[in-house]
Formats: structure tokens, C-alpha cells, sequence
């Protein structure tokens, strides 16, 4: 799969062609990860993976996003962990509704939903704790037409792990990285011949 369009520039683009082979056993600092699969379901299943070696203590998964291109160019984008205005309000909500009933009652228990509400989907509009939104406008023009991408954004990665992981979708591909050169090169291996 090729496109044309530049990867987004900022702080989260890191990869550095430059490294050699002797690149570490696990990432420094956050990577996205795009992989491309030739349906819904296959990407699906990838996320299961990445929830899985996040489970096992391989990575640390901060947000994913799957972004879909219908046959007719159709783009469907869903965000599986990126805090949304909604649920940030109430979970702001319990919680600073809780400190006013410690503090104030009942009534205090009734201003500080209110309060916390309103903070809580001001906060998650304000700071983006997930994948940029100028990224995810990227993956949105470079999915292919009848293909699933997911993105993810990892962070501290077993390398070794996640090849092994990838290798079972034998036939995706690696549509972007930040991570190292190296691990770019080894996770494309994996992906396309299920081998590490």
C-alpha cells in the first residue's frame, strides 16, 4: 500500500532512519503504530492483540483508533480509549460530586456533579491525551478503499513481543510508524510473512 501524503510532522513523528541494528529491546518514549488489514473483523482481532500484550505488561496502550475506507471511499473513524467530552463529564462529575458531599452534604454533593461535570468535558476538550486529531485526518486520507487500519498509541513496547503478536496477521501491513527504523523494518516482516 502507497500514498503520496506525508506523515503528520510534530514531536510524536520520532522515527529516526539513522539507527543501527543494535536498536534497544523496547521503544523509549510513545510510538504510533498504524497496521492496514482487508477487513473490519481482522482489525478488530488486532486490537484484541495489542489489549492482550498490553495486558501482559509488553506495552502500554494510551489510545487506539480504527479507521475504515468503504469500496466507495467511505471513511468510518472509531476511537476505542481517547477520553471524550461525555464520559470525562461524568466521571468529573462522581468524582468532584463526591468531594462536595465529604465537604458540604447533600448540597454540596449536588453542586459538585455540577461542577465537576462541566470541568470534566471543558478538560477533555482542552487536552488530547490520544492520537493527535491532525493524525488521525492523515490515516483518514492514506486507509486504502476496503481496508481497516488501526492505529494505536504505545508506549514503553516490548519489540520482541509485538512482532511476535503482528506475525499472526500474516498479510497486513505496516502503513506508518514512529517507531525506530529497525522495528519498522522487523514489524513489516512479521506482518507480511508471519515470521519473526
Amino acid at each position: 500500500m502507497t500514498n503520496t501524503l506525508p506523515p503528520p510532522t510534530g514531536p510524536e513523528n520520532r522515527a529516526d532512519p539513522t539507527l543501527d541494528a543494535s536498536a534497544p529491546a523496547a521503544s523509549d518514549g510513545a510510538a504510533i503504530v498504524a497496521v492496514s488489514l482487508d477487513s473490519k473483523i481482522r482489525a478488530q482481532e488486532f486490537l484484541l492483540a495489542m489489549g492482550r500484550l498490553r495486558q501482559d505488561g509488553a506495552l502500554a496502550l494510551t489510545d487506539a483508533v480504527i479507521v475504515t475506507k468503504d469500496a466507495d471511499g467511505t471513511t468510518h473513524v472509531v476511537e476505542t480509549v481517547d477520553p471524550t467530552p461525555t464520559r470525562s463529564a461524568v466521571s468529573g462529575a462522581v468524582w468532584t460530586g463526591l468531594l462536595g458531599f465529604l465537604v458540604g452534604g447533600p448540597v454540596g454533593w449536588i453542586a459538585g456533579l455540577g461542577v465537576g461535570a462541566g470541568g470534566g468535558a471543558i478538560a477533555a476538550k482542552m487536552i488530547d491525551l490520544g492520537i493527535p486529531d491532525e493524525w488521525v485526518d492523515w490515516f483518514k486520507q492514506a486507509v486504502q478503499p476496503g481496508t481497516s487500519t488501526v492505529v494505536v498509541l504505545v508506549d514503553d513496547v516490548d519489540l520482541r513481543a509485538l512482532n511476535d503478536e503482528a506475525a499472526r496477521f500474516r498479510g497486513a501491513e505496516l502503513l506508518h510508524t514512529t517507531l525506530p527504523a529497525t522495528a519498522w523494518d522487523d514489524l513489516s516482516h512479521a506482518l507480511a510473512t508471519g515470521t519473526t
